[in-house]
């Protein structure tokens, strides 16, 4: 039985699809006006051991995952310039040129890391569409308003607007009208935009269409999409009115979350979502992730410094979604080896497959039904890997459960490294030793090979030589 922590209750629930077996997903996708850092990847990583993990225990997943093209600006709270525009002018490229130049390093690195495709990867610029319906409905319903810079969402109408944060809409000062995009017409502090019409600070934006909202200031209403109506109209086109499950990152509690409920809730009828999961933030040596300074690392550095996509993953698999996690060098590199000494047992197991065991499987689903503890599940492999069972049966049990772990290891090969030869030469001198139970020998040309750099590892079909 799965059970999870659902954000929306503060609590431990068992999962129960709308659907028997069907899970309706929206994970919340990237902002493609830069490279995404290896905290965005983490948030992508724990959101695909959520599917698999669906996926292991039997459900048929529908994954939406979006790419956010327009209309999120430097802040979340409606203030500051698109993102993409940032980008824009910041390489002299179009907004449509920087979305796609970043997305297809978004999408190289995600699959690097052996991420599960979504079903769907929606771009806000091509569903405008349905964010004007959307957004007319709020109008229609008396939950939106029009100013001659904005149309708002009217918070003060939506008497649960802080069900997911449990926090007074008067404590809270989101989408303040005030800052940049001041607008004297706005009702309440708390209101957020749903349109901005190309008019005030917005009045140069580069990417507009014509909406059928009214603005003194502007013809045919043009302007673009707020970033919080994107989510919804989107979720609603590809998976209905109520989803399953809604992910995305602790940063996203306060503000986008609650928006996008208020927003869809009201226009629909309907509760939005029914489980609502948050990963935590990367950390890197204890602070902040900042690029500010130097500290905000994409995929390519990590590749750059000699590591794999697939090490970082193992990393990433160490700590449950909910937890922060700390990122150092040292620790990937801890980690890289714990990944490696996976990979070489694995190796040591031969090719043949046998039987899936029960007992460890039953072991390991127990790991994963308890809120996706992945970390528990790592534990199991190597109680596998311990255990008394024959290798062909080790063999098929940690192969299936890497459908889980997603680190290919039915992939894994020997990596083929020159030996020099006096190392060679020793390499069979010892394992003569050995097998002469001269342990005392063994060992002193054990301390030889590592004198030359290179590490002796025993295993079962014969000595592994590795690089120190």
């Amino acid at each position: 039985m799965l059970k999870l922590y659902n954000t929306f209750s503060k609590k431990i629930e068992e999962f129960k699809p709308l659907k028997d077996k069907v899970v309706k997903f929206y994970h919340c996708g990237p902002t493609v006006y830069w490279t995404q850092h290896i905290g965005n990847m983490r948030a992508v990583i724990m959101a695909d051991l959520v599917v698999r993990i669906l996926k292991y225990l039997g459900y048929k997943v529908k994954l939406v995952r979006n790419i956010t093209d327009v209309g999120h600006l430097t802040s979340d709270q409606d203030e500051g310039e698109d993102k993409l525009e940032k980008g824009a002018k910041r390489e002299g490229l179009s907004p449509k040129m920087i979305a796609q130049k970043y997305a297809n390093i978004y999408f190289a690195d995600v699959n690097k890391l052996n991420i599960i495709k979504p079903s769907i990867t929606p771009w806000a610029t091509k569903h405008i569409k349905e964010m004007i319906e959307m957004v007319q409905t709020l109008i229609e319903k008396g939950y939106a308003y029009t100013t001659d810079l904005a149309v708002y969402y009217d918070v003060s109408k939506f008497t649960d607007y802080e069900k997911l944060t449990g926090q007074p809409i008067k404590d809270k000062e989101v989408g303040a009208g005030k800052g940049e995009v001041e607008d004297p017409d706005k009702k309440h502090a708390a209101d957020f935009a749903l349109w901005f019409f190309k008019a005030g600070k917005h009045k140069n934006a580069l990417q507009t269409w014509a909406s059928p909202f009214k603005s003194s200031l502007v013809k045919n209403g043009e302007g673009f999409p707020g970033w919080h109506i994107e989510c919804s109209a989107m979720a609603k086109k590809y998976l209905g009115k109520t989803l399953d499950i809604h992910m995305g990152g602790v940063e996203h509690i306060s503000i986008h979350h609650p928006n996008e409920i208020a927003q869809s809730e009201a226009a629909n009828g309907v509760p939005f979502a029914n489980y609502w999961l948050h990963n935590e933030h990367l950390m890197v040596n204890g602070g902040k992730m900042s690029k500010s300074e130097g500290t905000g690392y994409s995929l390519s550095e990590i590749e750059y410094k000699g590591y794999s996509p697939l090490d970082l993953r193992y990393f990433f698999l160490q700590a449950n979604y909910r937890s922060k996690q700390n990122f150092t060098w040292q620790a990937l590199e801890a980690a890289k080896k714990g990944y490696d000494n996976l990979k070489n047992q694995i190796l040591a197991l031969g090719k043949k497959k046998g039987k899936v065991n029960k007992k460890f499987k039953d072991k390991f689903k127990e790991a994963i039904n308890d809120d996706f503890n992945i970390a528990q599940g790592l534990a199991v492999v190597q109680q596998v890997l311990k255990s008394d069972l024959n290798n062909k049966d080790k063999l098929a049990t940690v192969l299936d459960f890497d459908k889980v772990l997603g680190l290919d290891l039915a992939k894994v090969k020997k990596t083929k490294i020159k030996i020099p030869s006096k190392v060679q030469e020793l390499v069979e001198k010892r394992e003569k030793a050995r097998q002469g139970k001269d342990w005392q020998r063994s060992d002193d040309l054990r301390d030889e090979i590592s004198e030359l750099g290179y590490l002796i590892e025993d295993t079962e079909s014969g000595p592994i030589v590795k690089k120190k």
